[in-house]
């Protein structure tokens, strides 16, 4: 495995990798040599990768023209592909061909001003599933999705959630400490597994999709319905696996650690 990354490493971009990474956090610029004595390299190597840098946009010169500091550059390139838009364009085909194996639909839900939003959604390849449709506003105390967009937040971030959230058709008033206790449950174990509080025969399990500061920006859910005839399919908790490793896959893609 290690001969394998070494062979196919990249020295020169890693170099300027560092620089970004380094001049990252110290938004007051360095000199070439701070820059080469952290990284340790020699100067005349990091003067040319500076100079490719500048060139390209990606770093400044100051005015007095000895220090370096990140420009907004990559920020500005970030904004052409929203946040969100990146999650569901990288979630959906994953999602698709989880369903293909798993035999089980599933969608994944975002929170939009207190609202929970279903954002993607991927139909089971059988004659038959659960899935909801793109653009359903849900329940926040009655679905595994709401349940899991809240349980990875502050106390006071729920309470904020639970003010500005605007009830569900269908979704019962809350009860606070019954939501509280289901919160505490998913955090120790890490996702939300419970029988449907809308429908009767099927179990909902959801997965939180953690941000770069361990934020949940997305909840990855399946509407578990358990088949009785004689087509063998995944058991429930070979789902569970399934999707966790999905929700865990798309956590990384968008640089998040999770719990």
């Amino acid at each position: 495995m290690g001969e394998t990354s070494d062979k196919y490493r990249a020295p020169a971009l890693e170099k300027g990798l560092d620089i970004i990474e380094l001049l990252a956090s110290h938004g007051e610029g360095l000199t070439q040599g701070e820059v080469a004595k952290a990284l340790d390299r020699s100067q005349s190597e990091i003067y040319r990768m500076l100079s490719t840098l500048v060139r390209r946009g990606y770093v400044m010169r100051s005015a007095s023209g000895d220090r370096y500091s990140l420009s907004l550059k990559m920020f500005s390139i970030s904004q052409r592909h929203p946040p969100i838009g990146r999650v569901i364009e990288a979630a959906l085909p994953r999602m698709r061909a989880v369903t293909r194996i798993a035999w089980q639909s599933c969608h994944m839900g975002m929170e939009s001003n207190g609202d929970i939003v279903i954002v993607a959604s991927a139909e089971s390849p059988g004659s038959w599933g659960l899935a909801l449709k793109t653009g359903t506003v849900i329940g926040l105390w009655n679905t595994g999705t709401g349940r899991v967009i809240a349980a990875f937040r502050s106390k006071e971030e729920i309470d904020d959630l639970i003010e500005t959230h605007r009830c569900a058709v269908g979704e019962p008033k809350l009860d606070r400490e019954d939501f509280y206790a289901h919160l505490k449950r998913i955090r120790e174990a890490g996702f939300e597994k419970m029988q449907s509080a809308t429908t009767i025969g099927v179990t909902n399990l959801a997965f939180p999709i953690f941000g770069p500061t361990n934020n949940v920006v997305a909840v990855l859910s399946c509407p578990y319905l358990e088949r009785v005839d004689d087509l063998k399919v995944p058991s429930l908790d070979e789902i569970v696996e399934l999707y966790g490793n999905l929700a865990k896959e798309l956590t990384a893609f968008y640089g998040g650690a999770g719990e």
